[in-house]
């Protein structure tokens, strides 16, 4: 599979190529484009059971579509995502990465879709009961709101609520207040994510609940 991603990073889109016998398997609504030869199928995300648990306890899309190279020659597919921001290609080669609620777009090659349970305190911190969790050796297409930065950890680290996007499943992840009480309820920040262990994460440099924070008070 070929693919180049153009407009970033604040309207990323990722335009792919797929040849003949080869399938990319994309979230519900993130088709702009194809050719008219590609075959597209829709599908539950994971099989019945991961799809159910990854719409009503993980927030995510029931469904995904599957779009497959028939044909003899090389055909074109265009996805992108719902909100502004930019788009990233991780290639797992044998290692698994877990995605917040709302970042997955689309995986190709070996990669297989799972669920993985998140626990209460991200559910109440309104990020999910579960996760979407990849492993494999093929490639996970996933997005942000705003740009994204890759960063490698190694012992603790701390991100704020929902700027978190992808991280290896191997780093252990918790969710707290952001200091005691009252710090965490006058300082804005409320809950953050308290990363522990050695591997990679992906940020997101905007948050869509400070979004919606900031607009609410001038659309009343």
């Amino acid at each position: 599979m070929k693919y180049k991603i153009e407009y970033r990073p604040a309207f990323a889109t990722i335009f792919v190529t797929l040849e003949p016998g080869e399938r990319i398997i994309a979230e519900a609504g993130a088709m702009v484009s194809m050719d008219a030869d590609v075959f597209m199928s829709t599908q539950f995300s994971g099989g019945l059971i991961p799809a159910l648990m990854r719409k009503f306890f993980g927030g995510e899309s029931l469904f995904v579509n599957v779009f497959h190279n028939k044909t003899r020659q090389p055909l074109n597919v265009v996805l992108s995502q719902s909100v502004i921001g930019d788009i990233e290609v991780l290639k797992l080669e044998g290692k698994t990465v877990c995605l917040q609620p709302g970042a997955y777009i689309a995986h190709a090659g070996g990669a297989k879709m799972g669920v993985r349970w998140a626990g209460f305190a991200s559910w109440f911190a309104g990020e999910g009961l579960f996760k979407l969790q990849f492993s494999g050796k093929g490639r996970v297409l996933f997005g942000s709101y705003g740009g994204i930065t890759k960063k490698e950890i190694s012992g603790e680290f701390i991100v704020d609520n929902s700027h978190l996007v992808a991280y290896d499943s191997s780093i252990q992840m918790n969710i707290a207040l952001s200091g005691n009480i009252l710090a965490s309820l006058t300082s804005g920040e409320g809950f953050v994510n308290k990363l522990k262990g050695r591997g990679t994460i992906y940020l997101q440099s905007r948050s869509v609940s400070g979004l919606v924070g900031f607009l609410r008070p001038k659309v009343r």
